[in-house]
């Protein structure tokens, strides 16, 4: 598997960042830069989820589609969604039309309103949080990233406690690599943060 390749800029990045300029600006603006808060959170286990079995670069498409669907993600209005709103968003071709992943956004709002209801304002950020690994050494190529550790099966089975669902280990960890929790850039890639200083090397 390949190492980090030069981008336009003739700056290196990890190879998959360079397919189309949706993956370049995700790659260089997003992934792996931390996230906080409840429906910022709620936002990438949720896109996350829908990418199971499809292209990330479907999901950044339709991104703006989605937002607009789970009005910006707000847990409150969409934990309210019923049978009409999910008639409506099956007939909606801005976003994936996929009857459990939609069922799922639905129920994960419920479980995200629950646990701050239980918890606090946050509840959701610190619970995900609580789960980032510690330092690790730097990734050399696409093949020494791993599908699922420790940690991601941990935070699978702690949301799964709590209600949430379509949150496998695997849809965790990526996740956690979307949130911020793991820098997963490649050694030598632009994006990739400072071990020490966690500014953007």
């Amino acid at each position: 598997m390949s190492g980090p390749l030069p981008g336009p800029d003739g700056r290196l990045r990890c190879p998959w960042a360079l397919g189309t300029p949706e993956y370049l600006a995700y790659h260089d603006d997003e992934w792996g830069r931390p996230v906080h808060g409840d429906g910022a959170l709620y936002e990438r286990l949720t896109l996350e989820a829908f990418q199971s079995g499809l292209s990330w670069l479907t999901i950044l498409r339709k991104r703006d589609g989605f937002r607009r669907a789970f009005a910006d993600f707000d847990p409150d209005v969409v934990a309210r969604y019923g049978d009409a709103d999910t008639a409506r968003l099956m007939a909606d071709a801005a976003i994936v039309r996929n009857r459990l992943k939609i069922a799922a956004t639905v129920t994960n709002a419920r479980a995200l309103v629950a646990l701050r209801e239980a918890d606090g304002d946050g509840a959701l950020d610190r619970l995900v949080w609580s789960h980032a690994p510690g330092p690790r050494q730097a990734p050399a190529a696409l093949g020494d990233l791993p599908p699922s550790t420790p940690e991601s099966v941990s935070l699978a089975k702690t949301l799964k406690s709590h209600g949430f669902v379509f949150v496998g280990p695997t849809t965790a960890y990526a996740t956690m690599q979307a949130a911020g929790l793991v820098d997963d850039h490649l050694a030598g890639c632009i994006a990739r943060r400072d071990a020490r200083t966690g500014s953007i090397t």
